[in-house]
């Protein structure tokens, strides 16, 4: 496996909205590459003979029952909320929180 670029990281670091300075940018490179390499070894392990574990402790779906518990009405929520339009929570669109 090639080592990570740093060109690369720059690319990740842009879809994931992060300001890397470049020191932290050939760290990352040298990082990343490490955790791929090490991925990479992984997936040379031979498995065909061992069967699948997908639940150790054999449980499955476990889960409560709903229950219906006591709350504030709408007006009462609505009360606290920093801003209301129509009688609805009125937030900033995700556009606006992320440009």
């Amino acid at each position: 496996m090639s080592r990570l670029s740093q060109k690369e990281v720059e690319q990740i670091a842009r879809l994931a909205r992060l300001n890397l300075t470049e020191q932290e940018k050939k760290k990352f490179a040298e990082q990343l590459s490490l955790i791929l390499e090490y991925v990479e070894q992984l997936n040379q392990v031979e498995t065909k003979e061992i069967e699948p574990i997908g639940n150790i402790n054999g449980l499955s779906n476990v889960i409560r029952e709903d229950q219906v518990q006591p709350s504030l009405s709408p007006q009462e929520l609505l009360q606290n909320a920093p801003a209301q339009e129509k009688g609805y929570l009125k937030v900033k669109g995700v556009k606006e929180i992320w440009g």
